[in-house]
């Protein structure tokens, strides 16, 4: 009879250790790892190539570079460093995905697959607030780079001090600075995403919103809509084209018609031929040459710099994928240029390092 008792409550105790080890290896886990390091001065640079990384940065507040895996977010810098740094601070988090990250000035926000939008401090790498939206999230789709997480998270813009969150047939709007929900509507289903403005508009398929109390907008044009010169997230867009190809600036509280930006108008400034426009960088054009070299200009067409977007012997057959420029920043991540277009085949990337950072 005690041998039998005792093989029982053996096998109670090697249950119940099962059991633990199993909750500490798969139970939900967060870890946080604050900054033990002074926050990155900024860098001043002419005009170069600065370094490369593996992982696409999200360059935040011109001085630290945030990168998103799977399940982690984490940042370095500076900014010019040559290549990825051990990391300054990350948010590690299981079973949840990073399913995008986005900032306003120094905050970074990251929105997890479980519905938690989670805001660090940038400088310190502390927790500044956390807020569940009560909606599940895209999983992470950002493949080796993260790209697609950083510079183009569904569903998550920035705009009027505000993140604002689509999902579930809705649109609502998180203060930056709290956390705190300022409000919440219903979106048509065509509204599924769109795209923020400068002067604090959201713009879908279906119609616009204000980004201050998601008052819907009196009917200016008809959407689609084509955004035009934006910051990552699709956000902060400076211009858009209504579905009749007619042009707005979106600057101010009101979208304006501007006839340069009409679809029929071929440029608005001396743009090379097979350039692409990459954005604009304190009142500069940033234009990529077919040649793969970076081309500053001004609102006149007038060339500020040029230089090739390599490290050293480096080729410069690549093409472009996603990018980010900001006031003195570009990252552009490097796609071979023949090369398949599925992001998980080996050659679908340039190199190894394969996104190139340079300073404006």
């Amino acid at each position: 009879m005690s041998r039998v008792l005792l093989r029982s409550l053996v096998a109670l105790v090697l249950t119940a250790a099962a059991v633990l080890v199993g909750w500490r290896v798969l139970g939900p886990a967060e870890v946080r790892a604050p900054a033990r390091t002074p926050y990155p001065a900024a860098a001043a640079h002419s005009p170069q190539v600065t370094g490369r990384t593996n992982g696409a940065p999200l360059i935040v507040d011109d001085r630290l570079r945030v990168y998103a895996a799977k399940r982690q977010v984490r940042a370095d810098g500076p900014v010019d460093a040559k290549s990825v740094n051990t990391a300054r601070w990350s948010l590690r988090r299981w079973p949840a995905q990073v399913s995008g990250v986005v900032a306003s000035g120094a905050t970074v926000v990251s929105r997890w697959s479980d519905g938690l939008l989670i805001a660090t401090d940038g400088r310190t790498g502390d927790e500044l607030w956390r807020a569940a939206t009560g909606l599940p999230a895209p999983g992470y789709d950002g493949h080796r780079t993260g790209a697609a997480t950083v510079w183009a998270p569904p569903g998550l813009h920035v705009a009027a001090g505000s993140v604002l969150v689509t999902g579930g047939g809705r649109l609502s709007a998180y203060e930056v600075a709290s956390g705190l929900r300022r409000w919440t509507v219903n979106v048509p289903a065509g509204c599924a995403d769109g795209f923020t403005t400068r002067g604090g508009q959201y713009f879908c398929a279906t119609g616009g919103y204000s980004a201050v109390d998601g008052a819907q907008l009196a009917p200016y044009p008809v959407g689609p809509f084509t955004p035009l010169t934006c910051g990552v997230a699709l956000s902060g867009c400076a211009g858009m084209r209504a579905a009749d190809g007619q042009g707005y600036l979106t600057g101010g509280p009101a979208p304006e018609r501007s006839a340069a930006l009409n679809k029929t108008v071929n440029a608005v400034v001396a743009v090379p031929a097979g350039a692409q426009l990459l954005g604009v960088s304190a009142e500069r054009l940033v234009v990529l040459t077919a040649d793969r070299h970076l081309r500053l200009l001004n609102s006149a067409g007038g060339v500020l710099s040029d230089f090739p977007l390599a490290v050293g012997r480096e080729r410069l057959t690549w093409k472009p994928g996603l990018w980010q420029v900001t006031d003195e920043w570009v990252a552009i991540e490097r796609l071979t240029g023949d090369g398949p277009a599925d992001p998980d085949a080996p050659e679908h990337y340039f190199t190894v390092d394969t996104v190139i950072i340079a300073a404006l």
